[in-house]
């Protein structure tokens, strides 16, 4: 079972290709099916429910603590920024209001240019080794943030570490699609997703202990970005030594279990991985309708999220004036209600406990009901209460306003259902790359664009900003519908196209016949026939390929 086989064969392309003459078909190189392929074909593998669940534990054991820890580092060192605001970063560096708005920005800006390369890169080389040199180069970058005394010196690094982390979203989004099914994708997206909520936790009490360092040449925030670096330092050697490529490769699962892994997987109709770029993949993601409607409601659903025109109030101030961010600057939000720094710290932990809470439950009720889309739809509907009640309360009322941010929080759970949802939805390893590219490019321009709203002219209660911000939500909510009813009637059109082969008795589609050359245990070649799971054919390609909803 576990003997190591090449694969070999033509270079011809499958694309299109008819059933061959001769009984075999048509034959392809190995660089053109999936890499399970070699793994797996010419085995008569069947997978128990127990088996399957056994294999799905180790597997939970031994990756799901490594992406949770990671994303939870990503997230505290995405937005030391946001904590560093009330540390007297603005101070030490010289900063502008317009200046440190950048900052923000421009982090964004690195996110948005890199998301292509990186996603390229991703399928070029080994997953893990390829975010831990990623994870290694943003905690150099964190770590010299502390060294920065000038704009220009803070512009290089919030660069450096915008292109660094720019491959975790998309690269974990692979490696939970490599080893989980669709079902178990939505609750292991949530659960590394929700380390936001408790790196949120984390930040606080970091932000609130490094408050009481008092040392001559160092302020509380460059100990803010030299302890979030070494942790995410030490993360980057963990990730390099101990987290597994894919599941063909996984060094904690015997040759065995690594089939096993893989036939577990193949109800996705979405195979592991193909580390050949296949130009006709991307530009079916192109023309793909859904991959552009998944790209609108990321865009509109963080226009809200880091918005980064930020007022340095005196946390005294008699009129408070709320012209920053809804998510990754809550602290200055919270602080301008009139909240001291020490208890803004302390106040943005539970923000975290609400996010981890929330996105728990939304994952879970997705796993239970199988209603993405619907699932989505109601835990945002918070959101627009949210946005109504920071527009409609008192300003006095400040533990009003801070409610009413809390009760929005709870609409971050859709988008993590989109991003699951997403990879669920999308087939061929290179049409999904290209698409995670695009989604994750329209998350950048809207997180880029939302500081834009906030003009002089709104102030002090900046109505107008958080008018748009409930239209966001609101045509996110929207969009969601309209992804399900689209991908609900290509569903219908597929089961009529296979009700008329039956019936036309033509059950077989053209992908069916299709095999490679192994040389085998005795060192004869040997032709084995590939299933079509692992032909890495696109969901257009393969018209058995049923879309999630």
């Amino acid at each position: 079972m576990g003997n190591s086989s090449e694969f070999t064969g033509s270079d011809e392309k499958h694309e299109g290709a008819g059933v061959g003459a001769g009984g075999w078909g048509v034959e392809v190189s190995a660089d053109q099916v999936d890499t399970a392929a070699a793994l797996v074909s010419g085995k008569d593998v069947t997978v128990s429910p127990e088996e399957s669940v056994r294999i799905r534990n180790k597997i939970d054991r031994h990756i799901l603590p490594f992406m949770c820890v990671l994303y939870w580092m990503q997230y505290m060192d995405k937005n030391t920024l946001a904590s560093s605001s009330i540390l007297g970063i603005k101070q030490t560096a010289h900063l502008t209001t317009n200046e440190y708005n950048w900052l923000g920005t421009v982090f964004y800006l690195s996110y948005l240019v890199f998301q292509f390369p990186q996603n390229l890169a991703l399928q070029r080389f080994p997953v893990a080794k390829w975010l831990s040199f990623n994870i290694f180069v943003w905690a150099v970058s964190l770590c010299t943030h502390a060294a920065c005394k000038n704009f220009a010196g803070l512009m290089v690094v919030r660069i450096m570490l915008g292109m660094s982390e720019g491959c975790i979203i998309t690269g974990f989004l692979i490696v939970t699609s490599m080893f989980y099914t669709h079902k178990e994708q939505t609750v292991r997206v949530g659960y590394w997703y929700l380390m936001n909520g408790f790196a949120q936790i984390a930040s606080g009490f970091i932000s609130f202990g490094t408050l009481h360092i008092t040392t001559d040449k160092f302020q509380p925030w460059q100990w803010l970005m030299i302890i979030t670096g070494g942790l995410t330092l030490i993360t980057a050697v963990c990730f390099w030594f101990f987290f597994p490529d894919s599941p063909t490769t996984a060094w904690f699962l015997t040759p065995e279990e690594r089939i096993l892994a893989v036939m577990r997987i193949k109800e996705n109709r979405t195979g592991v991985e193909n580390k050949r770029f296949k130009k006709e993949q991307m530009f079916e993601a192109l023309r793909d309708p859904k991959t552009w409607l998944f790209a609108l409601f990321a865009a509109l659903v963080n226009v809200p999220n880091s918005v980064r025109r930020v007022s340095f109030l005196s946390p005294l101030a008699p009129i408070p004036e709320l012209t920053c961010g809804v998510s990754n600057q809550k602290p200055l939000i919270i602080n301008s209600f009139g909240f001291t720094v020490l208890q803004t710290t302390l106040l943005t932990i539970v923000d975290g406990a609400i996010t981890i809470i929330t996105v728990y439950a939304g994952v879970h009720a997705v796993a239970w009901s199988g209603q993405r889309a619907y699932t989505a739809f109601v835990w945002k509907v918070p959101e627009i209460l949210g946005a109504i009640l920071v527009n409609a309360l008192p300003w006095s009322n400040r533990v009003g306003l801070l409610c009413a941010l809390w009760v929005g929080s709870v609409g971050l759970t859709g988008f993590v259902i989109a991003l699951a949802w997403i990879s669920a939805v999308t087939a061929g390893h290179t049409k999904r790359v290209t698409t995670n590219a695009i989604v994750l490019c329209a998350y950048c321009i809207g997180n880029a664009v939302g500081p834009f709203m906030w003009l002089d002219k709104y102030k002090p209660r900046n109505r107008v900003p958080w008018i748009i911000i409930g239209v966001c939500y609101l045509a996110c909510m929207f969009l969601l519908l309209i992804i399900r009813y689209v991908l609900a009637a290509e569903n219908k059109r597929r089961d009529r196209e296979a009700a008329e082969r039956v019936v036309g008795g033509a059950q077989d589609d053209q992908y069916e016949h299709f095999y490679v050359e192994r040389v085998g245990q005795a060192g004869v070649v040997e032709k084995v026939h590939v299933d079509k799971e692992f032909l890495d054919l696109t969901d257009w390609q393969n018209r058995d390929f049923r879309y999630v909803l």
